[in-house]
């Protein structure tokens, strides 16, 4: 859950802010970042009208600035942005979270670990915090697939299949980083 009087962003607009809090930057630099062929992008794409409109929303929210511009020989003059402090405590708060909902592990949590691993921070904590929220949702899962049937215990069955296989992931992920 997020904390209260932290800023509501999507998915993309975290990644957006994260990585202009690695170094200062400009709107193409973090759509090469996150095109399909991207380093991340490869997890989560952005489309580059997105990226720019998620600058515009993080500025419109005090998490960048504008720094100045910067020339370009391939293309118009580039406009630098910066995190700000706020920015830069949101971003790590966000990073270290949990993920909520376990239909957004697949791509919010790869997301945090990839960028976690571009900053060189270990992501221990994280995994551990995900896996404290993901196993009593597993527990309670499990106790309900016996009294269950039709379609109610398939549904129930992925669901429980789902959260032990990211269980699975996140533990044998522990043991690696360890």
């Amino acid at each position: 859950m997020p904390s209260p009087g932290e800023p509501s962003l999507s998915l993309s607009e975290w990644l957006v802010l994260c990585l202009i809090t690695e170094k200062a930057t400009h709107g193409n630099a973090i759509a090469a970042q996150l095109g399909h062929i991207g380093p991340l992008g490869q997890v989560w794409h952005v489309h580059k009208a997105v990226v720019y409109r998620s600058i515009d929303r993080l500025q419109q929210a005090g998490l960048v600035v504008t720094l100045g511009e910067e020339p370009s020989s391939r293309g118009p003059v580039r406009t630098l942005v910066e995190a700000t402090p706020t920015g830069c405590a949101a971003a790590r708060a966000w990073l270290t979270r949990p993920v909520a909902h376990t239909r957004d592990i697949r791509s919010e949590l790869l997301v945090k670990l990839a960028l976690l691993d571009r900053a060189g921070t270990s992501p221990a904590a994280l995994l551990q915090a995900q896996r404290t929220q993901l196993q009593p949702i597993a527990d309670a899962l499990a106790g309900r697939l016996g009294a269950a049937d039709g379609f109610e215990r398939i549904l129930l069955l992925w669901r429980y299949e789902t959260i032990s296989a990211t269980i699975r992931f996140l533990d044998a992920l522990s043991v690696i980083q360890d």
